[in-house]
């Protein structure tokens, strides 16, 4: 099979490498927010979205034109992701799975990226990389690198700069060496509830640092805009920053990699995030209630990162031969794994599940973890998404993991 894998990288540029580094990020960011400016004007006028195509077309006239000569510096092909960027920014909308795109900012997010591998050179022995128009450069060679490059992405976070090497290879199909299933109901008291009755504890990343960020953020918005303290004092907070999402992608990391090697079948549940985070502050004339409640609510599900731990551990398990099953979230941690009875005074409080119907108590997590895997077996069997509701009679789950092998 062939595998498609990114190493990523910090790179140890000088100050002209990093200048003209900043002028491609910069050019990329100018190309896209005047192709999005043009395709929001012709969508305002009726007129039909321009293609890629003619995108391109549209950036040779750009590159030649007198007052953005400085484009031609940059090395067209950087310039010519950035539209396709946001041609499938564009195409991403339509199918309803992101949001309108948006004009990007300078500072956030600059990157820009080199399709062809042919213009690359990669020395690992001496731990450098040569790009188009920037030359040598060196990195910290952290890992070896696996397989033939395919393209490379240069990236600026809180002030360091990072190169980004997609590779490919073909390797032999895996075969797990784990056999079991379990099912995985996440939360915020317990970052993830296995089948089996273990549980990962929460790293809450974000709470560890919330008050040494409001700390610095208060004496950011005491200074000038723009000045050096300003400018000083910003940085700093992006560096928390990053500390902050550097902490939580190594916790998921490690948690979707121990998940992945020791269990065939893993199911989990089909979360939509995005709504569950949802601000409850309403309109003027609607205002919301408990919003105050609410924000911390949000505030300690986004810490958690469910939707990056889902999508570690679907490529993990394929990387390794496993099986990673979606199943409805619905009434999980209400439903008796034992009668099958639905009821929400199965859980009155958020750790016990005592059914009203049978008697049957235990951890409201673990429940939820056995309905999840009762679920996902389901799945497996008839091929189909599992369909629940408090209307529909539910039938006794297997509460037990099973081998798939």
């Amino acid at each position: 099979m062939i595998r498609l894998q990114a190493f990523k990288y910090e790179l140890m540029p000088n100050s002209d490498a990093v200048r003209k580094m900043r002028c491609d990020a910069g050019a990329r960011r100018f190309v896209y927010n005047k192709a999005l400016a043009l395709q929001v004007g012709r969508r305002e006028a009726g007129l039909k979205r321009l293609s890629y195509v003619d995108l391109c077309k549209l950036l040779t006239g750009w590159r030649g034109s007198r007052e953005t000569p400085w484009l031609a510096d940059s090395p067209v092909h950087t310039l010519q992701q950035g539209l396709k960027d946001l041609d499938r920014a564009y195409v991403n909308f339509f199918n309803k799975r992101a949001a309108f795109p948006q004009f990007k900012k300078r500072g956030v997010s600059d990157s820009f990226r080199y399709p062809d591998p042919k213009q690359i050179k990669l020395d690992q022995a001496n731990g450098r990389i040569f790009l188009p128009k920037l030359g040598w450069l060196r990195y910290r060679n952290s890992r070896p690198l696996l397989g033939a490059v395919r393209n490379v992405t240069v990236s600026l976070s809180a002030g360091r700069w990072f190169v980004s090497i997609q590779t490919q290879r073909e390797v032999e199909q895996p075969v797990p060496q784990a056999t079991s299933a379990v099912g995985i109901d996440v939360g915020i008291a317990r970052f993830a509830t296995l089948s089996d009755g273990s549980y990962l504890a929460p790293l809450n990343s974000f709470i560890t640092h919330e008050q040494r960020l409001v700390r610095y953020q208060r004496r950011m918005s005491r200074k000038v805009k723009f000045s050096s303290n300003w400018r000083k004092a910003k940085a700093r907070i992006q560096r928390i920053h990053a500390r902050i999402g550097n902490a939580r992608r190594d916790y998921l990391h490690k948690a979707s990699h121990a998940i992945s090697k020791s269990h065939a079948m893993v199911c989990v549940e089909a979360l939509q995030v995005r709504n569950m985070s949802r601000s409850a502050t309403g309109t003027v004339d609607q205002p919301g209630t408990n919003v105050r409640a609410k924000a911390g609510l949000n505030k300690a599900i986004l810490d958690q990162g469910w939707g990056e731990f889902r999508r570690q551990l679907e490529y993990k398990l394929e990387w390794n031969g496993g099986w990673l099953i979606t199943v409805p979230p619905q009434y999980t941690s209400q439903t008796c794994p034992c009668c099958g009875h639905v009821s929400s005074d199965n859980r009155k409080t958020q750790p016990k599940f005592l059914c009203v119907e049978c008697g049957y108590e235990g951890h409201a997590d673990v429940v939820g973890a056995i309905n999840v895997l009762a679920r996902g077996h389901r799945v497996a069997a008839c091929g189909e998404p599992v369909q629940s509701g408090r209307s529909m009679k539910q039938e006794p789950a297997e509460v037990s993991t099973q081998n798939i092998a």
